[in-house]
């Protein structure tokens, strides 16, 4: 953002003299008057300065969408004129805008193509607000607006692997972006569940891995997770051609929107794997989703499907994965211990790191950049690396520290987690993520060096498909909190309002569904756990819990007090309410200072099996006089369900009259190896 303009927005904040604008992304400065502009005869002319292909494409668009616009080659004669204007210093952004709407018509002006087509949508967006409501009008309302990005990456990230979703789908998401001013698509095209990029060096990608026996992924996973061709009966999948990748990379041009792909290695490559078995440490297929980066020859096949892919996607950015890769897989293996102590690799991490520098340098001499998650920064972060920093914020403070761009993409950018009460909503990732919480996030994370601060590109909301199988429940995901993530990536944080961002959301929604997107019905909305919208007061709050064994550093909640500040948790576990406990048990003992009466002890768990989260096999409330001896108040086992794919919430309770001075909560975990307890709050009365 220019920084001049900061005491402009002081001085001018928005005027409404006739009504309320909506706009997402909101713009940076927007001066509403009284009266509009109506077409005659209902059709308006329109003219642009732009020669050649971004002539043709602007009108192109233009002439497909809603606005009864008719070009004309005089700008004399046109009511709505989109100019460039390379000399005004507040336009040398290529995305900016400035926007007059008069009683005579529209004037755009932008020093670049994407600025002009970014007007357009703007006006798009104001067609018919200045009309009585239900007149179908395509009047505008008289409006000042300049306008520019507060970050230039602004994304979405679609998973086609788990669930394949076609090229008409993605492009009709893509018109939608377009309307909300993102301009990065991260097409995650290869994982283990399937290969979906057509490579002409290796048909065996496509012809082995781009289709399997069963539709749903999780039946899949259990059934030994194997492929099939596609003339199998039943088989599932699909994969994008070649030429169905140059139609898609075109078409977000149009849009103003760059196509970044992903070809996730060194691990999640179940399906290179079974293509390619003698590229696994154990030269097996279906052993394990890691390459051998030991074997020279996987080197040469990565390079060779990246060569494609860049003559594919005229992207800077090119996505290489990195993430969750099970390196000991590489410890085990002969060739890769060969390899780390050739060239003095002091650990695994060492190794990934290794093989992230040598795909860099490929890379960097092909004019391209390297892109990956988070895990990249393991074992030392390649010199010129791009960083998408999806665990937190301490690896994006890191690595902007370090010199480091960065793309924000953390859990309150997961689109497929639940947007409302996930015991009720269609299944996601695990996780709750409403609405608010996206629109919550700050793309430049607090505490960072305002020096390092530039290093932060932009946000990215993503959408991982794991039980998201069809095109209707993926939209249901997207829509509306892509906005969400549209507004952080473009409005600057003083001109964000999240009183009024819902508002426009509401009205949003109905458009979404007027256009046949299957958006998440937000009037309906039930909002967030009961228990933890309003705090909880008792004995216990403010004291401090000792505790046996401590929490998981994973999940430590606000610190040891989160069990005694008088707040329940949420529907999402990794909010900060909730203490996660991996392989133990969580045992809590309480000072209540002096002996005293109470009545009622509680403390809640939830089970989410699809995040190893199991309820406790036994809760036991024991108290104490002295610290030292204690009596058992309730002791209250379970069988527990290790099979059921409900979302629990359970509170244990004791309720009765006693005096003590100690209260003692054991929850025992549920004997599952990696299983998790979670816990919220420890309740006395």
């Amino acid at each position: 953002m220019k920084r001049f303009l900061l005491p402009l927005l002081a001085l001018l904040p928005f005027l409404a003299a006739a009504q309320e604008l909506r706009l997402i992304p909101y713009p940076l400065y927007l001066q509403a008057d009284e009266g509009m502009y109506a077409p005659e005869g209902g059709v308006a002319t329109v003219y642009t300065d732009l020669r050649g292909d971004d002539r043709r494409q602007l009108l192109d668009y233009i002439a497909s969408s809603p606005l009864p616009l008719k070009a004309v080659k005089k700008q004399a004669k046109a009511h709505v004129r989109l100019l460039l204007d390379e000399l005004d210093p507040s336009l040398q952004q290529p995305e900016a805008y400035r926007l007059e709407i008069t009683p005579q018509g529209a004037d755009a002006y932008a020093c670049h193509p994407q600025g002009l087509f970014y007007a357009f949508q703007t006006l798009m967006q104001l067609d018919g607000q200045a009309a009585p409501a239900g007149t179908g009008d395509h009047s505008l309302p008289l409006v000042k607006i300049f306008d520019e990005p507060a970050h230039q990456w602004r994304g979405w990230h679609m998973d086609v692997s788990r669930h394949f979703f076609g090229k008409e789908f993605l492009t009709k998401q893509l018109r939608m972006m377009a309307r909300y001013k993102l301009n990065r698509f991260h097409w995650h095209l290869t994982d283990d569940s399937g290969w979906r990029l057509e490579i002409k060096r290796y048909p065996q990608l496509t012809d082995s891995t781009a289709y399997r026996p069963q539709a749903l992924w999780e039946e899949w996973g259990d059934q030994g997770a194997r492929f099939c061709s596609a003339k199998a009966p039943g088989a599932y999948g699909g994969y994008f051609t070649q030429r169905d990748v140059r139609e898609i990379v075109d078409y977000a041009q149009c849009l103003g929107i760059t196509v970044v792909p992903e070809i996730d290695v060194p691990g999640h490559s179940r399906a290179a794997l079974a293509a390619f078995p003698a590229l696994a440490c154990t030269g097996r297929a279906y052993e394990n989703s890691e390459l051998c980066l030991g074997n020279d020859e996987t080197f040469t096949f990565v390079t060779n499907v990246l060569t494609e892919v860049l003559d594919l996607f005229p992207s800077e950015y090119i996505h290489i994965g990195g993430d969750e890769a099970d390196r000991s897989h590489w410890a085990r293996c002969p060739k890769c211990q060969a390899l780390m102590q050739r060239e003095g690799l002091a650990d695994v991490k060492e190794l990934q790191s290794w093989f992230t520098r040598r795909l860099e340098d490929w890379l960097t001499q092909r004019g391209r950049k390297l892109l990956g998650w988070d895990e990249i920064m393991e074992g030392g972060l390649s010199p010129r690396a791009t960083v998408m920093s999806w665990r937190g914020e301490r690896s994006a403070v890191e690595a902007a520290t370090d010199g480091h761009d960065v793309v924000m993409t953390p859990w309150q950018c997961y689109l497929d987690n639940a947007q409302d009460d996930p015991t009720t909503e269609p299944r996601g990732v695990g996780g709750y993520v409403p609405l608010r919480l996206t629109y919550a996030l700050d793309a430049v994370p607090v505490g960072l060096d305002a020096a390092a601060a530039p290093h932060i590109l932009g946000v990215q909301g993503n959408l991982w498909t794991e039980r998201i199988a069809t095109e209707a429940h993926a939209e249901y995901m997207l829509y509306p909190r892509i906005c969400a993530v549209a507004e952080n990536g473009w409005t600057v944080p003083e001109r964000k309002s999240w009183e009024r961002f819902h508002r426009f959301a509401l009205d949003e929604v109905d458009y979404l569904h007027a256009q046949g997107y299957n958006a998440f019905n937000l009037a309906a909305e039930k909002g967030d756990r009961p228990e933890a919208q309003q705090p909880v007061r008792h004995l216990a709050v403010g004291r401090t819990p000792a505790y046996t064994h401590a929490p998981s550093p994973k999940y430590p909640g606000r610190g040891p007090a989160t069990l005694t500040d008088g707040e329940r948790g949420s529907y999402n576990y990794q909010e900060g309410q909730w203490l996660g406990f991996e392989n133990q048990d969580c045992e809590v003992t309480l000072d209540l200072d002096s002996v005293q009466p109470i009545a009622y002890v509680a403390a809640s768990f939830m089970q989410r099996a699809d995040q190893w989260i199991w309820l406790p096999s036994e809760v036991q409330i024991s108290v104490s006089d002295d610290g030292q001896d204690y009596r058992i108040l309730s002791r209250e086992p379970q069988e527990v369900d290790f099979d059921n794919p409900a979302i629990i919430f359970r509170t244990y309770t004791w309720e009765g009259a006693t005096r003590v001075r100690y209260v003692r909560l054991t929850a025992k975990a549920s004997g599952r190896p990696g299983g998790w307890l979670f816990t919220d709050e420890i309740i006395i009365k």
